[in-house]
């Protein structure tokens, strides 16, 4: 018996196995493709650029593209990964095929984009009316993340050097928040260059169009969507839209701590201050909010409020010429009332979650823009606001626990990469995952939450 050398085992390989599929728990995301129905609904809606005598579908090949950047992808050739998979992904089209249809949508423009746009938010629909209780307007309110990110790249048509000194794009993107039960999902991606201005009210208002057209009717104006934004949005301009007559949505939006501002703080008696707290309702240590009054309203639309929070900063942190008293101080201001104001300040301190949204973006496809033209990667951001649509509603409708919060990292290492065996019994296929693998009963368990829900019409 030889003695064995090293950690690992040795084992011999062959490319002879028949009956394996890569990537088996991506029928998950299939499934869910089938149950809301997206597939049939891109298909209809992509049909005018459907050519005569095409063997491949247009919805198809752009869910295709989709489905291979939520399982990891970051190009077109990506979709080569489903192509070999047949018996779970069907037909798949050839590279040149997907490229030439990426340059057809290109050349439609907006037409094509609205199409996609159109089809994203009827489905939207459905799967929150599926979902229920989970779905992120089972509150009755529904609250929109704007943030932007940068795409760091060169070579690219509209790349410029951008605030961090890099050189790329920075998209502006609005994300609906699932709250501290669940994730977020897109719904707006707007394309700018890297040099594009961070408070740009033109942007945000044209983000906020985009977003609110996914969402219900019931949604897209009223006191019921809050919108959410970093300081980047504190512009009198951008406020005063949001809260313009037959608008009046509700808003939380960052402001820039000015010297007005600053010197109010000072003046703050100490009795006007009201610890803050946590989501647990406990109170969070070393940090108080109160509320600014005066002629810093002025100029701003009626209603806003403008609170403030003083906070110690952390061990090591260095504070900002607009801190005061040795204390970090941040600043946002909203138009609603009737509530605490900490509880509003801990509503504002959750917009953290869109940092969250980013990262898992920047996981899938967009860590770069993979092709030259702007046109064709307006395209490429609708292929990737899908891929992360498809990984937020599988959890929403068929995970539970601890799963539904689970980033698209870990979602692929656990869930959709272990392997299978295809097995034809009579003129059915069964799929058999590894019994061994750790997280087989959370596929098995979310394929039979997603069998029971009703077929889309």
């Amino acid at each position: 018996m030889k003695k064995r050398i090293g950690s690992y085992p040795r084992v011999s390989v062959e490319g002879s196995g028949r009956g394996v599929v890569s990537q088996a728990g991506a029928v998950l995301l299939v499934e869910t493709v089938r149950k809301t129905g997206l597939d049939t609904a891109i298909s209809g809606a992509l049909a005018p650029w459907r050519k005569p005598r095409a063997v491949h579908d247009p919805g198809k090949i752009l869910l295709d593209v989709a489905l291979a950047v939520a399982l990891g992808g970051d190009c077109l050739a990506d979709v080569g990964m489903l192509r070999a998979e047949p018996a779970v992904f069907g037909p798949v089209a050839s590279d040149p095929t997907v490229s030439r249809l990426i340059d057809t949508l290109a050349a439609g423009g907006q037409r094509a984009l609205n199409a996609i746009r159109s089809t994203r938010s009827q489905v939207r629909q459905h799967v929150w009316k599926v979902a229920g209780q989970t779905a992120p307007d089972a509150t009755g309110s529904v609250t929109v993340d704007l943030d932007g990110v940068l795409v760091t790249h060169s070579d690219k048509e509209d790349t410029a050097a951008t605030w961090k000194k890099t050189f790329g794009h920075h998209p502006l993107m609005a994300f609906v928040d699932h709250g501290t039960g669940g994730s977020g999902e897109p719904v707006a991606a707007l394309l700018r260059p890297g040099n594009a201005g961070s408070n740009t009210a033109a942007d945000h208002i044209t983000t906020t169009q985009l977003a609110l057209a996914q969402l219900p009717k019931s949604y897209r104006r009223g006191r019921r969507t809050l919108i959410r934004t970093d300081s980047a949005g504190g512009t009198h301009e951008f406020v005063a839209w949001l809260t313009k007559r037959g608008r009046w949505l509700s808003y939380s939006v960052g402001m820039t701590i000015t010297d007005a501002i600053h010197q109010a703080v000072l003046k703050v008696p100490p009795a006007a201050w009201t610890p803050a707290v946590e989501p647990d309702g406990e109170i969070r240590d070393g940090a108080w909010v109160a509320e600014l009054t005066g002629n810093m309203l002025d100029g701003w639309p009626k209603g806003m409020r403008l609170i403030v929070r003083k906070e110690r900063p952390h061990p090591g942190a260095q504070l900002r010429i607009t801190d005061a008293d040795g204390m970090r101080i941040t600043c946002f201001a909203t138009n609603t009332t009737g509530q605490p104001i900490a509880g509003l300040e801990l509503r504002h301190r959750l917009r953290a979650g869109a940092e969250d949204r980013i990262r898992a973006a920047r996981a899938t496809g967009l860590r770069n823009l993979p092709l030259h033209d702007t046109a064709k990667n307006r395209v490429w951001l609708e292929i990737v606001q899908i891929a992360l649509d498809l990984l937020a509603w599988m959890p929403m409708l068929a995970l539970n626990g601890k799963t539904r919060l689970w980033e698209p990292r870990r979602l692929r290492l656990r869930l959709f990469s272990p392997a299978g065996q295809l097995v034809t019994t009579g003129r059915r296929q069964i799929l058999r995952l590894a019994r061994h693998w750790p997280w087989t009963h959370i596929v098995t368990d979310a394929l039979e939450r997603l069998d029971q829900l009703p077929n889309p019409v």
